[in-house]
């Protein structure tokens, strides 16, 4: 049996269309309350150490973005799913 595994790196490319997208168009679904939403229809704060934004249903946290010099932290965890279009997609 071959082992047909590859280290992360191989997803590179991917990512890297996946990330130059506008994602406050992509749609998602809060992993508390299970609703479908924009992300731009999130309730947003900034009055925090970054951006947070919450779920317009059920308050809860969809996702955290704190930004530092040359570097950024994004937290999904309250996504269940992102859905988007590709840059060029028909």
């Amino acid at each position: 049996m071959t082992d047909n595994r590859l280290d992360g790196n191989a997803a590179g490319g991917a990512l890297r269309e996946v990330f130059a997208v506008d994602l406050t168009a992509a749609t998602g679904q809060c992993s508390n309350c299970s609703q479908s939403l924009a992300l731009a229809e999130s309730h947003l704060y900034t009055h925090a150490p970054g951006l947070v934004g919450r779920c317009p249903g059920c308050d809860a946290v969809l996702f955290r973005l704190v930004r530092g010099p040359g570097r950024a932290w994004l937290d999904m965890r309250g996504l269940t799913c992102l859905q988007f279009a590709l840059p060029g997609a028909t």
